[in-house]
């Protein structure tokens, strides 16, 4: 009994002995399967966490260029406006070689309705085109009124400016077709008028060259007005050749020095007419110190020369000498309003003020000699804006002539004494170039004589100024 249970129990232990391996290499390949598939899920799992962050970080990027494109369009949005705000920049002239061109000046049309107390004004003269004092008739003629259109007063310029290392070297060239001699065209047919040199000069650092606007004047004091000058018998008014050295001397303060042509414009006793004598020999001498400030502008002149005649190799000659205290006031922070004004008193320097309406002196044959002519004039002009656009001008203008006492009072009977005038003005700027305007003025002349006669004169002027 005890063998044969041994012997079963050595069958079931071999048996198992021989099924045990077999199970175990079982689960052996069961478990590499599984860790291959677990791998296999980790590899997945890595590579859609790789896929979620890859598309995380795509979606940042999205947005942060979203948001990019936002601020540029803002940023580009805002420049538009900046730029839409401002005019647009134009071109300042062209260039050829090293020298900046630039090109401008002014189309005018005025038309004037005139009437004289004492007689008519010839036709195609100056005193017809604009307001000349010494033009207005005398006496007791008949009154006449006339109409005048005319262009003549269109100007141009043309500046130049030349790099040049360290240096300043400008030119300056305008001209007008107002007081040209010689031919001029009919009013009847084509009303042709000739180019007339106004001013022509270089500038080479602190010198000037060429014909300018005396020293003597300040331009500042002109009135905005339709006419040509303005008020001329109470105005300093020349241009001349001339050499000129300007210097500032800081605060707003500059002097000018000149040496400028010299010209005698004296009478003969008996003879009001104007001689231009050319006999002169030395330059006239000018010096203005100007000031410019907020506030605005101060001039002070002085100017010294020599009047001379020549006869039959017999010569004559004077000195002569003046002042002229000028400025122009500000009355609002954007200088649209103003108070313009000139004070010029002097001997012997007729030519200077009113356009020569006294004598520079007069000559006394009997005597060989030059006699003092003496002249005062002031201007003053008011500059009031009304709305955007729009601004009135009142100006007022005088002289008055003081013979030296040496003259017999009947051999100057017809010579100038006084004048004046008093206008007032609407001009209306529609656009930034375009002007119109309507004035009218009074203006009154005197002789030594007591003769005298008025004018009255409406005007309408339109100018686009480029």
């Amino acid at each position: 009994m005890q063998r044969g249970t041994k012997a079963l129990l050595g069958t079931l232990l071999a048996a198992s002995a021989l099924v045990a391996p077999q199970v175990a290499s079982a689960q052996t390949a069961r478990e590499a399967e599984l860790e291959a598939r677990l791998a296999k899920l980790e590899q997945e799992m890595q590579a859609l966490k790789a896929d979620l962050v890859s598309a995380r970080s795509e979606q940042a990027a999205t947005a942060a260029q979203a948001q990019a494109a936002v601020t540029t369009s803002t940023a580009a949005a805002t420049k538009v406006a900046a730029l839409e705000a401002k005019p647009p920049v134009q071109q300042d002239g062209f260039r050829a070689g090293s020298t900046t061109i630039k090109v401008g000046g002014y189309i005018k049309l005025l038309a004037a309705s005139t009437s004289y107390s004492e007689g008519e004004v010839a036709t195609n003269s100056l005193g017809r085109d604009f307001y000349l004092p010494q033009s207005i008739p005398t006496g007791t003629g008949p009154a006449s009124t006339v109409t005048d259109f005319t262009a003549k007063q269109s100007r141009f310029w043309v500046n130049f400016a030349t790099d040049i290392s360290g240096h300043t070297l400008k030119g300056y060239v305008e001209a007008d077709f107002q007081t040209a001699p010689g031919t001029q065209g009919s009013q009847r047919t084509t009303n042709g008028y000739n180019p007339a040199l106004r001013r022509a000069y270089i500038q080479f650092d602190k010198w000037t060259f060429g014909q300018d606007w005396s020293t003597f004047q300040y331009t500042g004091a002109l009135p905005e007005t339709t006419d040509y000058v303005g008020g001329a018998e109470g105005t300093v008014f020349v241009r001349q050749p001339l050499i000129r050295y300007s210097t500032p001397l800081g605060n707003g303060m500059t002097l000018h020095l000149s040496a400028e042509n010299d010209e005698s414009g004296t009478a003969n006793l008996g003879a009001p007419a104007l001689i231009e004598n050319g006999d002169d020999r030395l330059p006239d001498f000018a010096a203005r110190l100007a000031w410019a400030g907020k506030a605005g502008e101060l001039s002070l002149a002085a100017l010294g020369r020599q009047v001379r005649v020549q006869n039959a190799g017999v010569t004559a000659s004077t000195g002569g000498f003046g002042v002229s205290a000028a400025g122009k006031l500000f009355l609002n922070e954007a200088k649209t309003g103003d108070l313009r004004f000139m004070a010029t008193y002097g001997n012997n320097i007729g030519r200077y003020v009113g356009l020569n309406f006294a004598p520079d002196a007069v000559y006394v044959p009997a005597t060989n000699r030059l006699e003092d002519v003496r002249v005062f004039a002031a201007i003053a002009a008011l500059r009031v804006p009304l709305a955007p656009g729009v601004r009135a001008n009142l100006m007022g203008s005088y002289q008055s002539v003081d013979y030296a006492d040496a003259l017999p009072l009947a051999s100057i009977a017809s010579f100038n004494q006084r004048a004046w005038s008093a206008a007032a003005n609407l001009f209306w700027s529609p656009v930034k170039n375009i002007d119109l305007g309507v004035e009218y003025r009074h203006g009154e002349r005197k002789l030594v004589n007591g003769a005298d006669g008025a004018v009255n004169r409406i005007e309408f002027a339109a100018k686009y100024g480029f």
